[in-house]
């Protein structure tokens, strides 16, 4: 594989970044204290591929394997300055301790940095999230204000804390399911709408296109629509800015991308994958709406069929029933727990069975694709990239492709193309595995 002729020029990411989150909840006060906590040397930020990641260059003889932070120029931890907005005025410390995840010892080392962060009033309309409701609520007339309120808010924070680059992440509810009407079909329908007050247009696009006129680079973390329409990419590319979606790959789903490949690596086959929940924070309340739970079952049903193509496949993967619950139930807070019962057979037909019941923290696992997400998405911004960033597949449960191509849900293959999209925007050589020139 030659090597890429030019290096791509990627801006040193001088002075701060500011970090606009889009709700305060638990996944957005557990990213916050834990960026805190691992610049005080309180804990490591581990899951966080940009912190603890390294890169294998060149071939294996040459045993040049640098981490992550070493061989790109990302923005320092140090260099973080957090804003949010949110249906409720607590304090990110505040909001911290009403979540649960983290304990107070460790907290209580962080509530300065915590307490000095206040959410500005929320975009929000119960009408798309039905299960949550707060005081602290923008009142406009129409969307359209509603959006130059936002951006107030932003050109504010930037221009207290003197900053020059944001990104903007949406840590917020998932809204009720929503398909692309034509007020989404171009920015010129979609602004319109938003001037007429269209039904269509959710808070969620409403944040995103705040972040795209001004330029700020805007992610995805829930399964709304959101980006995923023609109006906001053409603003995305119009603008120059780089856009990832949608919805953050934690548990369930982070397991079927991994076992998955793994069942189709050594074509077994698939008759039943019954995946069953409980969870007790805010997203699961949010969930417990029939709406919600809709756009929410769309992204985890579809990383099955991607991964083991049906089409390509129809003995071993044609007729498969693939089945979806998740439940709210208070006690386990953001304790969540998943049950996979999955249901293959191998040769000459013969049945078997995997269990797994995975016990996971949400809010833990989402926080450190909160920070890559962050640091990537700034990155991509300096190096010129702009629309919808494939390359970060890696962190979604429904990535975000090119009209005209399905997107790419193995795990494994997703980590290959964020690693080589890197090895490229340094010039190095695209890693294949090939293997085959140590044998020559």
């Amino acid at each position: 594989m030659p090597l890429v002729e030019k290096n791509v020029s990627i801006q040193e990411p001088k002075g701060k970044l500011g970090v606009l989150l889009v709700g305060l909840g638990a996944v957005s006060t557990t990213f916050i204290a834990g960026v805190e906590a691992v610049k005080r040397g309180l804990a490591e930020p581990i899951g966080s591929l940009t912190q603890m990641g390294t890169i294998r260059l060149g071939k294996r003889t040459e045993y040049r394997s640098p981490c992550l932070k070493d061989f790109l120029p990302f923005a320092a931890l140090k260099d973080l300055v957090f804003g949010a907005w949110d249906v409720f005025p607590d304090s990110a410390y505040q909001a911290a301790v009403k979540a649960g995840v983290l304990e107070h010892s460790l907290l209580d080392e962080v509530r300065e940095p915590l307490e000095r962060i206040t959410p500005w009033k929320a975009a929000f309309d119960q009408f798309y999230v039905k299960r949550l409701s707060g005081p602290h609520i923008k009142e406009a007339k129409t969307k359209w204000e509603l959006a130059k309120e936002i951006m107030r808010d932003i050109n504010a924070f930037k221009k207290e804390h003197g900053l020059k680059r944001c990104v903007m992440i949406w840590c917020g509810s998932t809204e009720i399911f929503l398909q692309e009407k034509p007020v989404h079909g171009t920015l010129a329908s979609f602004e319109r709408g938003l001037k007429e007050n269209d039904i269509d247009i959710p808070p969620s696009q409403i944040y995103a296109y705040a972040a795209l006129s001004l330029g700020i680079p805007f992610a995805n973390g829930a399964p709304n629509l959101t980006v995923d329409i023609g109006a906001l990419q053409e603003l995305a590319r119009k603008r120059r800015v780089p856009i990832a979606g949608k919805d953050f790959k934690t548990g369930q789903t982070l397991m079927k991308t991994i076992v998955a490949p793994g069942l189709k690596a050594r074509l077994l086959g698939l008759s039943g994958w019954f995946s069953t929940n409980i969870l007790g924070n805010r997203d699961g309340e949010v969930l417990d709406d029939p709406d919600s739970f809709k756009t929410k079952e769309e992204s985890k049903l579809s990383a099955l069929n991607h991964i083991l193509q049906p089409g390509l496949y129809p003995t071993l993967y044609g007729r498969f029933t693939h089945m979806v619950q998740i439940n709210y139930y208070p006690p386990r807070g953001d304790n969540k727990e998943g049950w996979d019962n999955i249901d293959i057979f191998g040769w000459l037909g013969y049945p078997m069975e995997i269990k797994i019941n995975f016990l996971c923290r949400d809010s833990i696992l989402a926080a450190p694709i909160v920070l890559d997400l962050v640091l990537f998405l700034d990155l991509a911004q300096r190096a010129g990239m702009r629309g919808v960033q494939e390359w970060l597949s890696f962190y979604f449960k429904s990535p975000m492709t090119a009209p005209s191509l399905y997107p790419e849900h193995d795990l494994f293959i997703q980590l290959m193309k964020l690693k080589n999209t890197l090895r490229y925007l340094r010039g190095e050589e695209l890693i294949t595995h090939l293997g085959v020139e140590y044998y020559d």
